[in-house]
């Protein structure tokens, strides 16, 4: 198990995932994707609790028209049924659409990416209620080119998620369409390719890793994933690469391990690819590699030979698949990309419209 160092931003944090969104001045980042902020953009609508304040849309009681800026500071503009809704109710919607920014985000934001990606639209506040998700939902649309069956779903309630009944084909082209805002402050929509169908499989039990591409098998690795342990014990299930990163350090004191325990660690990795928000990697790990293919021993993560990890990562994208099987610890849907948790049934049945 492991975490990487940050800058000093201004950090959003959801508690279930570690990271969502950084700030550094007015730009936004998930994971390397940038958004424009509208702290210099006028006449911007910016988002209530779900990041909807699109002319229209009621969030809490309350509908939302634009939010004008002057170049210095946001002005809201807000409408209320005095019917239903109070003064105090008023004024606290009225704090939350001044504090927002970037109200969501859209994922993966073009270029290749593996067939276990979805379409995620990324909230900056929850959208709580089902009406509000409704809402979203009737708004959204994603057109695959060859047509595709698939479903839109809520992982938590800042991700919106879209996947299809099965993998995406190889060589798909997707295209997003998220009219949110009435005058916008995230993208109206994005669109990408899915690449060719990098499906591996890690048997923890074997300490194997067998990576196929469209269906070939093309390498098997010897690994070693995490010692047994209620804290260190590799999650199996189906993940998806979350990212891609060639240096990280990795710190046991983001987890819980600070400076001086036994178990304190403090280390430069390569070769990284994370698989979960809670820490686990496919890595490059020479100092375990005498029990890779024999035992397990790391702190959750999955580690490699130096030339197996680099291969490894100059092989992966974005969106590839990685099974793991051969432990006690589940995987859950909110630890990373888990829409692949789901059977395609299970998955409709986490969208709002029913």
């Amino acid at each position: 198990m492991s975490n990487f160092d940050h800058d000093p931003v201004e950090d959003f944090f959801d508690r279930e995932r570690n990271q969502i969104v950084s700030q550094h001045g007015n730009d936004v980042h998930w994971q390397g994707i940038v958004r424009q902020a509208s702290a210099h953009r006028r006449s911007k609508v910016i988002g209530s609790v779900a990041g909807l304040a699109a002319a229209g849309l009621v969030i809490g009681g309350v509908t939302y028209g634009a939010v004008l800026h002057n170049g210095t500071e946001p002005v809201t503009a807000a409408t209320q049924d005095a019917t239903t809704v109070d003064r105090s109710a008023k004024a606290a919607a009225e704090a939350r659409l001044a504090q927002a920014r970037a109200t969501y985000a859209l994922i993966p934001n073009g270029g290749t990416v593996g067939v276990g990606m979805p379409v995620t639209v990324q909230f900056a506040s929850p959208v709580v209620t089902k009406a509000e998700r409704v809402q979203v939902e009737k708004r959204v649309k994603v057109t695959t080119v060859p047509a595709q069956q698939g479903a839109w779903g809520w992982l938590d309630n800042r991700q919106l998620m879209w996947r299809p009944s099965v993998y995406w084909l190889p060589g798909t082209k997707v295209t997003v369409s998220t009219p949110l805002h009435g005058v916008k402050t995230g993208p109206d929509g994005t669109s990408f390719t899915v690449g060719a169908a990098m499906v591996s499989t890690v048997d923890m039990k074997a300490h194997t890793m067998t990576v196929r591409r469209d269906g070939k098998v093309i390498r098997t690795f010897p690994v070693s994933t995490g010692r047994p342990g209620a804290l260190t014990e590799t999650r199996y299930g189906t993940k998806v690469i979350i990212e891609r990163n060639n240096a990280i350090t990795m710190d046991s004191a983001t987890v819980g391990i600070p400076k001086g325990s036994p178990g304190y660690y403090k280390i430069e990795t390569k070769w990284n690819l994370r698989v979960t928000w809670t820490g686990e990697f496919i890595q490059s790990a020479p100092w375990s590699v005498n029990s890779q293919g024999t035992e397990n021993v790391s702190h959750g993560c999955t580690d490699l030979a130096p030339a197996d990890a680099e291969w490894m990562f100059n092989n992966s994208k974005m969106g590839d698949i990685v099974t793991f099987t051969g432990s006690s610890r589940a995987f859950k849907p909110t630890e990373g990309i888990g829409v692949w948790v789901y059977d395609f049934a299970g998955w409709k049945a986490q969208s709002a419209l029913g």
